[in-house]
Order: C-alpha cells, then sequence, then structure tokens
C-alpha cells in the first residue's frame, strides 16, 4: 500500500473542471465536468480475461488507472483539474455527505472486508490528485455503506447479527434533492421514502436530510430484486450451509449475483422478461409481480417508520424504466403518498455536483476518521 499524505487545496472561486471516475465489476465510468455541464463522459468496458488476470479487486489500481489516464489522452483533456471525485468504498459505516479523501480512508478501503470494484474509487482519485502539479482535492461522497439508522433499526433478533444498511445512498440522495429543487423546496425538509430499482433493490426512510432506516441490499435483506435473494427463511438457509452441497463462495453467490430473477430464470434482462410476459409466459409474470409485490411491502414498511407521514415516494434506478413496474408497485402504495419516478441513475452527475458544491463552499467536505 503506498503512503499517502494530506492533498493541497484550491484557492479557485469559480470556472472548476471536475474529473469523476466510478469504477464497477465491469467498467470503468469517467467523466470531465465544467462546473455543472458534462464535458465528457464515458464507459470503459472491460472483458472478464482482462480482469480475471488479478487475484484480488484491489490489484486492478494501476490497470484501471492507466485506462483513465489513457482516455484523457485520447480525448485530449489536459490533466489538470480542480477537484477528483471517486465513487466512494464500503469500508466502514459512516454520515452521509462529501468526504476529503484522506490516507486513513484509503487504507481502510484498501483492507475492506468487503470486496467490490467500488472500493478503488477514492484510492484512484488520491493517487491522480496526488500527480498534479497544480492543487487538486480528491473526494468521496455518499457512499453505500452511508449509516445514519436510528437506534431501533439497529436491533435485530440476535446479538451477535447486528443490522446494518448497504444500499444505494448517492443515487438516492441525488434524487431527493432533485425532487426537492422541483416542488421548491429543501431536502432537509420533507419526508420521503425513496426505492432505488436495480440489480439490488434499496429502500430508504429519509426523515428531514437523515437516511433512517435502509435495508441491506448487497448481502441480502429486503426484497429480492435482478441480482440478489433479498431477506429468506433463516432456517432454511442454515440447513442449506450444512448440508455439503456447496461452497461458502457459492452460497454467497447464491444470496448476492447468481440470485433472484437470474437464479429463477437464468438472466437479469428485465426488457427481456417483460417480452417473454408479453407473450404469455406465465412463470415470468410470477416472478415479476412476487419481485413488485415485496418491493411494495419494503416500501410500506417504511412508511410505519415515519409514522405515515410521508410527502413522496420516489422510484429510481435502472428497473424504474419499465411502466410494468413501477405501476405495478405504485397501485399498492400510493395510498401512503403521491408516488414519482425518477427512471435511471445519474452517479456520474450526483458525484460532480457533490465536489463542486464543496468547491463554491456551499457544503462543507466532513473529514473521516
Amino acid at each position: 500500500m503506498d503512503s499517502y499524505e494530506p492533498l493541497p487545496t484550491s484557492k479557485k472561486t469559480e470556472g472548476f473542471r471536475i474529473l469523476v471516475i466510478n469504477p464497477g465489476s465491469t467498467s470503468t465510468k469517467v467523466a470531465v465536468f465544467e462546473d455543472e455541464r458534462p464535458l465528457e463522459v464515458a464507459s470503459i468496458r472491460h472483458k472478464p480475461e482482462e480482469l480475471s488476470q488479478f487475484e484480488q479487486i484491489v490489484d486492478q489500481k494501476d490497470f484501471r488507472t492507466n485506462l483513465v489516464l489513457d482516455w484523457l489522452q485520447e480525448k485530449a483533456i489536459p490533466f489538470r483539474f480542480d477537484a477528483i471525485i471517486g465513487r466512494g468504498g464500503l469500508a466502514k459505516p459512516i454520515a452521509g455527505g462529501v468526504y476529503r479523501v484522506s490516507r486513513k480512508m484509503c487504507y481502510d478501503t484498501y483492507y475492506a472486508m468487503r470486496k467490490h470494484a467500488c472500493n478503488l474509487g477514492c484510492i484512484i482519485a488520491y493517487e491522480l490528485a496526488a500527480k498534479q502539479k497544480t492543487p487538486c482535492e480528491a473526494f468521496i461522497a455518499d457512499p453505500g455503506v452511508v449509516d445514519e439508522l436510528v437506534p431501533e433499526a439497529r436491533v435485530s433478533g440476535s446479538p451477535m447479527m447486528p443490522r446494518i444498511c448497504i444500499w444505494h445512498a448517492l443515487n438516492q440522495r441525488a434524487i431527493a434533492r432533485r425532487y426537492a429543487k422541483r416542488i421548491g423546496k429543501r431536502y432537509e425538509d420533507l419526508n420521503l421514502i425513496i426505492c432505488h430499482l436495480g440489480g439490488g433493490i434499496s429502500v430508504a426512510a429519509h426523515h428531514y436530510g437523515r437516511a433512517i432506516d435502509a435495508n441491506n441490499a448487497l448481502d441480502g435483506e429486503g426484497p429480492f430484486s435482478p441480482e440478489r435473494a433479498g431477506t429468506l427463511p433463516a432456517a432454511d438457509l442454515i440447513h442449506l450451509c450444512f448440508s455439503g452441497r456447496y461452497t461458502e463462495a457459492q452460497l454467497k453467490k447464491r444470496v448476492a449475483g447468481q440470485a433472484g430473477l437470474m437464479a429463477h430464470l437464468g438472466t437479469t434482462d428485465i426488457p427481456d422478461i417483460l417480452k417473454q410476459i408479453d407473450g404469455g409466459d406465465q412463470h415470468a409474470k410470477l416472478l415479476i409481480d412476487a419481485m413488485i409485490y415485496h418491493t411494495a411491502r419494503s416500501i410500506a414498511a417504511e412508511g410505519a417508520v415515519l409514522k405515515g407521514k410521508v410527502d413522496a415516494i420516489l422510484l429510481t434506478g435502472g428497473m424504474a424504466y419499465s411502466e410494468y413496474i413501477t405501476q405495478g408497485i405504485r397501485e399498492r402504495v400510493e395510498f401512503i403518498a403521491p408516488v414519482h419516478i425518477f427512471p435511471g441513475e445519474d452517479e456520474m452527475k450526483a458525484l460532480a455536483l457533490n465536489a463542486l458544491a464543496v468547491m463554491r463552499g456551499e457544503r462543507e467536505a466532513k473529514v473521516y476518521d
């Protein structure tokens, strides 16, 4: 692990150029913004054989860094930025917000228990910012381990297994602020239930700017999704663990990765599954309807967390493009509050705007400790 020292601070007050880096399982998304305006955006795809040469995900750091530098050179973009912001990793639970990347953050993320490509975000951002000859700051914002749960939410039925949340904090918060701006209010003045409909499904209760309850959408809690098993019968899972039929690694994939719709149908392609339903496939219809049912149930449960005082329910993520899915959810939960749809996710813009808010002095960057 390299040595990390504090980065110099930019003295600019306007015209900020920001590099955004978002490492994912099969791609590295990269973008250059000038203030709010995207100048270039790309998704650098990684072939399985390219990544298979690395024993651990953290070993991909130099490979992905060089691809970002090559992309900048190809686009003739000077390596001169006021800030570089990376996708946050899965180090430890922290409060939401924008954080300056520090040596300790890089160390904790490098050795994090949960292994995911997003762990490379802060490390690559820090190293690239340090390479610059002019002052450049490195940030992350609202990583998936943002934890603002109320004490009651942390308690489970076993003292050995307290509840944690791993959710789509970055996109949920960005959508919350977009909705608040649309209606002329502040995110901090609203009670919202937000559901991210992606490869995993996360549902959170946002109470005046804090997500006081959210599920662990990575490890298997809440509704099942295209790639996740969701909450499973505990006794059956224990029996399976001791059946001798699967290794620990195989069972983990049966919870996240090869679970949910993938386990049932062998695909996570929602448009293709919906075509099967249109063609009369009743089994596919049952599974999509069941996913809608369990998602709506999770949303309704957050209504109890907010004591029924809900200003709006927001649906976002890739599956929010499907009217079949969003309408199915709406029919079950709109009695709680009005439902608004924000299809897709714009993590790159969300990251850029978070960095820009700090550079402009509109938001204070937090210290990771």
